[in-house]
Parts: C-alpha cells; structure tokens; sequence
C-alpha cells in the first residue's frame, strides 16, 4: 500500500501560511524519507460563519512547481475542481504537469462543493454533477487519446486534441472524490481510481465501500479494477484541542506511531492501494509521528 501525504497550500485558523519554499523542503524532505506521494487541494478560499475569509494558493501553480522541484515522488490534487477551469484546458494543463514531472501525476477531479469561493470568483453553484460530468466526458478521452469532440448541457469541446503527448500513452490516471450516487456512477464508468475522505479507523471504510460496489455492479465493473484510495486524518496525542473538533479527536487520534502503524495494516486488508495522510495539525511532531509510523509500516513489508 503507497502512503502519501497531503501538504497544507491554504492559510490555517490560527493565521499563519506556508510559504512557497516552505512548502517546497518538506515536499523535498517527505521525498527524502521514502513517501510515495504528496497531495495539494484545489481551493480559491474558504469561508465558514462567524469566521474571516481564509485564502488558498491556487493548486495547478503549486502542484507544477512542486513537479520541477521534485525527482521521484508522485503528485495529485484532492481533488481538482472541474467548475474552476475550462475542462479542455484542464486536460492539457494535466498531460504538462505529467510531462514536467515525468509522469508522477494522477489527476484528482471532483465538482467542487463550497459556495463561497463559487461565488466570491464568479462560478455558477447550480447542478454541480450535471456540470461534472461534462466536464470529466471532455477530460477523460483527451487525456487517453488526444482527442475528443463532445457537446454537453454545460460545456463542449469541438475536435479539441491535446498535442503533444505526454510521457504515458494513456496519459495521466484519473481518480474521482465522490460519494453521492451520480458521481459514483460517474466514477465507476470513467475513472481508473477512486477516493473517499476523511476517514480516522479503517472500520470506518466498509460503509463508504458498499455504495460504490454498489455502483460497480450497477455497470458490470469488476471493483477490484478501481483503485481504492483514502484520505485519512491523523494526530497524536496533545496536538489538537477538543474544541477545533465539535466531534472529537478520538477517531484519528493514535496514542502511538507504532498504533498507526497497525491501522494501516487493517487499511491495506481492505484494499485500499494508496493511503492519502492528512496531518492534523501539519507540524513537526505531528510529522515525526507519521514518518516514525511510516518507517515501522514499511519495515515490517506490509504491502
């Protein structure tokens, strides 16, 4: 099972923002330390009542960067936004990140879900799956076969192609946030992975699965040619105070790198292919904590 980790692009509750560079080395460090992989999300700003608008650097920028910066880490986006970029252009921005880094990106696509950036930067919030699907009926034949002509309710593309190729025949993989039933749908007919977030324990993943074998079933898909990723939420104890959590801490709290450890074994028995870490909060003991888990998972060779 690959183990990545996502990386904080957006300014935190308690005002601070990583800056480009600091972004860059702990990229570079989780490379150094053996990760398979590092996630941005794909965010204009966020605004939650009662609270200041928090803003975002833009992810496709970053996530290019990150891909010049770096030599052998896998990159992906949780997920990129189709709302936010003509789906056309979105197809040929993927096969240049994917060239840029040699082939290390998967291209994470979702319709987007928080109306306030919609509306701050001018999107239109209505039928987000309708949208969606256009959008990922454009993307998924331009990136496998540098072409495509499609007309749909929202967007079109007339005998768009994407020249040239990148470095991967069928270009980069597709994988697909989603969880209501038209997007799985969606998910099982056209993507080549899927991710369901943000999970604590691994007993918290056979309800997330059983609609999108549902789904599967729905089209004749064999499940097991879907990836299956997960984007769980990790902290240890001391990190995090109760109150940033009306729900509690208790489901991604690990009293030990030697517990997370052994949760990711239970992960892995249920299949999951590539396990997406979101360090809560992204400091330094959080991270020697998921580094220390990484290095006992990794020498015990559960794969």
């Amino acid at each position: 099972m690959k183990i990545g980790v996502l990386l904080p692009i957006a300014e935190t509750d308690r005002g601070t923002t990583l800056r480009y560079r600091e972004i860059r080395e702990a990229t570079l460090q989780l490379e150094r330390d053996g990760f398979d992989s590092v996630w941005i999300v794909d965010h204009l700003l966020f605004q939650w009542e009662g609270q200041p608008q928090r803003g975002v650097w833009e992810g496709w920028t970053v996530l290019a960067a990150l891909a010049e910066a770096t030599t052998s880490i896998e990159l992906g986006a949780l997920v990129m936004c189709t709302a936010f970029r003509n789906p056309a252009l979105l197809a040929k921005m993927a096969d240049a990140v994917d060239e840029v880094s040699a082939g290390r990106l998967t291209l994470g696509l979702g319709a987007g879900w928080h109306e306030p950036e919609f509306t701050a930067f001018g999107y239109p919030i209505d039928h987000l799956a309708g949208r969606f699907e256009d959008a990922l009926r454009i993307i998924a034949p331009l990136v496998r076969t540098g072409a495509v002509s499609y007309e749909g309710t929202y967007e079109r593309a007339v005998d768009a192609v994407s020249l040239p190729r990148g470095p991967r025949p069928a270009g980069p993989p597709i994988l697909i946030g989603a969880s209501k039933p038209r997007m799985l749908r969606l998910t099982a007919e056209l993507a080549d992975a899927w991710n369901t977030c943000w999970l604590g324990r691994a007993s918290e993943l056979p309800e997330k699965l059983a609609p999108m074998h549902k789904a599967c079933a729905d089209i004749d898909r064999n499940p097991e040619t879907l990836e299956l990723t997960v984007g769980q939420l990790v902290t240890f104890p001391g990190l995090t105070q109760e109150d940033d959590f009306p729900d509690g801490v208790a489901r991604f709290e690990f009293a030990t790198p030697d517990d997370l450890a052994a949760e990711w074994k239970e992960f892995a028995i249920q299949g999951v292919k590539h396990l997406i870490l979101y360090p809560t909060p992204y400091d330094a003991a959080c991270l020697a904590g998921i580094t220390a888990a990484f290095r006992t998972y990794r020498e015990g060779k559960d794969e």
